[in-house]
């Protein structure tokens, strides 16, 4: 699982991140879009091996409120979901 993970992160773009956002009707601005992919890009393994060390709340001030509200639920929603997957 970790190979197939591995390939589709060293090929992730920020057109991807965008378009899951929009998917998820998340309309990320530049800012946003641009520290959202910055920190899927370095941070993808850590959390993954452990999601729940991850605060999102540190990151509020990165997004607008609205945005910030949908990207906890959408995060929640997939690490309930893929946890034992995952681990």
């Amino acid at each position: 699982m970790y190979n197939l993970i591995l390939k589709v992160m060293n090929r992730l773009t920020k057109e991807d991140v965008e378009n899951f956002a929009i998917s998820k009707n998340i309309n990320l601005t530049n800012e946003e879009l641009a520290f959202t992919y910055d920190f899927i890009k370095k941070n993808w393994e850590q959390v993954l091996n452990n999601p729940n060390l991850l605060n999102l709340d540190r990151y509020k001030d990165k997004f607008s409120e609205e945005n910030f509200i949908k990207i906890k639920k959408l995060f929640n929603e997939y690490s309930s979901r893929f946890k034992n997957i995952l681990n």
